[in-house]
């Protein structure tokens, strides 16, 4: 049974499928113009002129300006080894003193006693293994002669003699200790330097630290020698060796230079700071500088293999991160390097390049990548 479609739907539907065809057919018409037009608008982008210049290796040699401390070679708290009270002293602060100086004396009575007491002992023991010594040559003698003296008696003798050896000769030992002791009542200078500070006077009690003595009694500074003491970032680390010179100032003397080598490297970073400390040998004989100064070093980064350089203006720092510009078959490409030294308006770069290419000298980001290049 045949379904009936009156006259105003069918024309409806006629209507609509007229529409939706006209529809299809404009916009198809549209992108073939858009994509005509992006072609002819390329076709007709201006070509960029640039400045080239040809990729080539050298070597950079940089400086880097950081701060730094003077510190003694060698600084010292002097204390006492043994308790006692201050006889005399011989040196103040300022003092210039040598190694094995003596500095200050001390008396104890407690320790002549000791030492007496010690030298009485070693006498005694002393005339004891002479006689114990004689006792047994004369029973060793009188062995010789045929059943004089047994066998078991000159053993005894020699055991005796020996036995009063080693008597003698720990009292020889303890006669020693105290005589040690008493020596240390002489306060002496551990090597060349300064009196920087001193915190007894005649008559005060003194000992070893913590025991009567809560400041040492002198602190000895070497003032002829210093160390520069300096932190070098982890990024310059690569380029400071052993024996490399550095220079450097301080306010004291803005005009004048200094200058040293550097001899210890940490061989570590700090943790906090991340950075290594580096130390720099200073002679100063004429202690015109002063540990505790801080100063403003030079330290010089040399390069130790040939990198590409090129000048600052070829560098393109975009939001996307660090490129130059190539030009290859007359068109631009970026190409994303990483930066290193800079010096005299010049800089390393490290990168996907190859000697020989050519980059534009000055880049900037009107010049699109892809783009053309005259």
């Amino acid at each position: 049974m045949k379904r009936l479609i009156n006259k105003p739907v069918r024309g409806l539907l006629i209507l609509t499928g007229g529409l939706l065809l006209a529809s299809v057919l404009t916009n198809c018409h549209s992108s073939e113009s858009k994509a005509e037009a992006k072609e002819a608008e390329t076709a007709d982008a201006p070509v960029a002129a640039a400045e080239v210049f040809s990729l080539k290796k050298g070597k950079l040699s940089s400086s880097l300006h950081i701060p730094g401390e003077l510190v003694a070679f060698r600084d010292v708290d002097i204390y006492a080894k043994v308790s006692g009270f201050i006889k005399s002293l011989n040196v103040d602060v300022g003092s210039e003193v040598k190694q094995g100086q003596l500095l200050a004396l001390a008396e104890a009575p407690e320790l002549s006693a000791q030492l007496s007491s010690a030298e009485s002992r070693l006498k005694a023991q002393e005339a004891v293994s002479i006689g114990s010594k004689a006792n047994y040559e004369r029973v060793l003698e009188a062995s010789k002669f045929s059943g004089a003296v047994s066998k078991n008696d000159v053993d005894l003798a020699l055991a005796k003699r020996n036995a009063d050896l080693a008597q003698l000769e720990a009292a020889k030992s303890a006669y020693r200790e105290v005589a040690d002791l008493k020596k240390y009542l002489e306060i002496r200078a551990p090597f060349n330097g300064i009196i920087s500070a001193r915190n007894a006077s005649t008559g005060a009690y003194i000992g070893p630290s913590g025991k009567g003595s809560e400041f040492p009694l002198f602190v000895l500074t070497e003032q002829k020698r210093l160390r520069l003491v300096i932190s070098v970032p982890e990024a310059y680390t690569g380029y400071v060796d052993q024996n490399d010179e550095v220079s450097f100032t301080v306010k004291t003397f803005p005009d004048k230079k200094f200058t040293g080598q550097i001899k210890r490297l940490s061989g570590a970073l700090d943790k906090r700071l991340r950075s290594e400390r580096v130390e720099v040998d200073v002679i100063n004989n004429d202690k015109k500088l002063l540990p505790g100064m801080v100063a403003e070093v030079n330290l010089p980064l040399p390069t130790k293999t040939s990198t590409f350089v090129v000048p600052k203006s070829a560098i393109v720092n975009a939001t996307t991160g660090v490129f130059v510009i190539r030009v290859k078959d007359h068109k631009a490409e970026w190409v994303p390097v990483k930066k290193g030294l800079e010096a005299d308006n010049k800089i390393e770069i490290f990168g996907q390049l190859t000697e020989g290419d050519s980059l534009i000298t000055t880049a900037t980001e009107e010049i699109r990548d892809g783009a053309p290049v005259k």
